[in-house]
């Protein structure tokens, strides 16, 4: 980060190389390609426990994403209490009902039919944590002067990227939920109105009979998806 009375720049010589041939490169990239691709977004979760310092080590790689000006303007909030995890999905689902009973637009309500997602969002309480995901629009010095975060939805949606590869290299899965609005999560949290609650993330174990919608295993091919000029 930065100190507000210090705010030269200073170079360190790169700590960390990774040398590869490019054959090596070329195999660790579809390596790491056919690993992704095995990541599914699932909604139904055994109750199995997972140790806080799994979570613990996924957020720390989420919180080493590159962020506007370094200000990491994140804040991750790890809950695994099950009456706080109970209190989030009550809020969720008051929230969820007023969308499909008529918040949401025909259109954006029709998108999600093949998803197959309603207003009923019982993995809230099942998966043994829930990460909820906090954009800092702004900071403050210990005076409480306060400073302007850059880049913040970017910088946030990066390292949330991270926190969901790094979970599922921990063989968890974990599920995005956006109930709107989500000031809900500030009062349960006691996180402050300079943050804005962004996702909560489900995490844990599948169950055994858990499935996946047919159309989330559709992903647009490379060639829609990737220009190239050359």
């Amino acid at each position: 980060m930065f100190a507000r009375e210090k705010l030269d720049y200073s170079a360190l010589a790169l700590p960390d190389r990774i040398e590869m041939r490019d054959e090596e490169r070329l195999r660790a990239a579809q390596e790491h390609l056919a690993f992704m691709q095995k990541r599914h977004s699932v909604r139904d979760f055994a109750p199995t426990p997972v140790g806080q310092d799994v979570i613990d080590a996924a957020i720390t790689a989420a919180g080493s994403a590159p962020s506007g000006a370094n200000h990491q303007p994140w804040h991750f909030v790890a809950v695994s209490s099950a009456e706080v995890k109970h209190q989030i999905r009550l809020a969720s689902e008051e929230e969820e009902k007023k969308f499909y009973s008529g918040g949401g637009s025909d259109e954006w309500i029709k998108a999600l039919e093949p998803i197959g997602t309603d207003a009923h969002k019982p993995h809230l309480d099942i998966a043994p944590w829930l990460i909820v995901i906090f954009a800092q629009r702004w900071g403050e010095f210990e005076d409480g002067t306060r400073y302007k975060n850059y880049y913040v939805p970017e910088s946030v949606g990066i390292a949330t990227g991270f926190l969901i590869s790094a979970l599922h290299h921990a063989g968890l899965s974990c599920l995005t939920h956006t109930p709107n609005p989500m000031k809900f999560l500030n009062g349960l949290l006691g996180r402050p109105d300079s943050e804005k609650p962004v996702m909560i993330l489900a995490v844990g174990h599948p169950a055994e009979d858990a499935t996946v919608p047919k159309v989330a295993k559709i992903k647009k091919p490379l060639d829609e998806i990737r220009s190239v000029f050359d």
